[in-house]
């Protein structure tokens, strides 16, 4: 088996404001919009892909409906002294400041409408203590 596609699917209660939350800061853009599914796609690099769908919607099976939780969702960036400025401005909610950490990233974590933690990341080397947890190929530059 070949898997072709892949892309996380969050529940929510309001999909066309999780949705436009992603479209004003993260750079996705529409391209299948319902009232109760959005799938969306990066404007930047089209295999980056999320999808919005009505918690309660028929297609999913009643044991699972629901709205996202306990799900940290993790964007790679070039520029994340930018985005965290600009998350800033725009009043979204810091829950951990913009800082460099020993294990390769400098990064910043706020969250969507729903709860959603989104962490912004940009890979930097990694400390001595941490350059051998990786694979060689794996490394941050």
């Amino acid at each position: 088996m070949k898997i072709t596609s892949y892309y996380p699917v969050l529940m929510a209660d309001d999909v066309a404001t999780t949705a436009a939350f992603y479209v004003r800061h993260l750079a996705f853009q529409p391209l299948f919009e319902a009232d109760w599914y959005v799938h969306l796609q990066s404007t930047r690099d089209p295999a980056v892909n999320l999808a919005i769908l009505r918690g309660d919607h028929e297609t999913i099976p009643a044991a699972g409906r629901g709205r996202a939780s306990g799900l940290l969702l993790n964007f790679e960036v070039d520029d994340v002294d930018t985005m965290h400025a600009e998350a800033v401005a725009a009043g979204l909610p810091i829950l951990l400041p913009l800082r460099d950490e020993e294990f390769g990233q400098r990064h910043f974590i706020t969250q969507d409408p729903n709860g959603v933690l989104i962490d912004v990341i940009k890979p930097i080397p990694p400390s001595a203590a941490f350059a051998a947890q990786y694979a060689p190929d794996a490394r941050p530059q």
